[in-house]
């Protein structure tokens, strides 16, 4: 299976959104999403590695797994100065660079809109995990309300293909539990700039357990 994918538009001007983002609200939404963790972690999907700051003291090493080649670099350029030990590798989500049960956490952040089989992401999320090992989830998902459920479908198409592969539309809440997890905790809401919604403003945060197998 490959490691890599290639997206140089996207590569090119995701640093320039990330900024855009991180100047509205997204850096209080990545420390909200790792508070608290510890142990070994995975990162699917670290893009730049902005979450790379943001890390606690109490994680022990965190492998960060970037198909992009583009990103990645700029990903391995920040776990240089990083406060925690950050590996950067090339790799696919459904395909995680990693044994089973040898993680505590794995981290999925703006990610699962963009990887082309959800459940066997969140499946190879399961595999590396501990028992009862979290999944960390911060992700743009698919509108509660009609109207603007509608205008998600309609733009999709074009979103994805600009976007690295950004979809609209998924209901990764219902993934993540289709997929065997229980969530422990999720925050629904949009992420507004300036006060005013987009197209990906639906937003969630949330922690998910590995379940453990019932042994009755």
């Amino acid at each position: 299976m490959p490691t890599e994918v290639s997206h140089p538009l996207f590569a090119r001007i995701y640093p320039r959104i990330n900024a855009f983002t991180e100047a509205h609200g997204a850096v209080e939404h990545r420390q909200e999403l790792l508070v608290g963790i510890r142990g070994r972690v995975l990162e699917i999907g670290a893009g730049t590695g902005a979450n790379f700051w943001h890390y606690p003291p109490e994680v022990e090493h965190v492998v960060a797994v970037e198909p992009e080649p583009r990103l990645r670099a700029q990903a391995e350029r920040a776990a240089a100065e990083a406060s925690v030990p950050i590996e950067v590798r090339a790799g696919l989500a459904e395909d995680l660079p990693a044994p089973d049960s040898s993680v505590d956490v794995v981290v999925a952040s703006l990610v699962l809109c963009t990887v082309g089989d959800v459940p066997r992401v969140l499946a190879e999320a399961a595999r590396v995990l501990r028992p009862a090992g979290e999944l960390r989830f911060y992700e743009h998902v698919k509108a509660d309300r009609t109207r603007r459920a509608r205008l998600q479908r309609m733009l999709d198409p074009l979103w994805t293909r600009v976007g690295g592969g950004c979809h609209l539309t998924r209901d990764t809440e219902r993934a993540i539990t289709d997929a065997g997890f229980a969530v422990a905790h999720v925050r629904r809401f949009d992420f507004l700039v300036n006060g005013r919604t987009a197209p990906s403003s639906p937003t969630i945060i949330g922690v998910a357990h590995k379940r453990l197998p019932d042994t009755r």
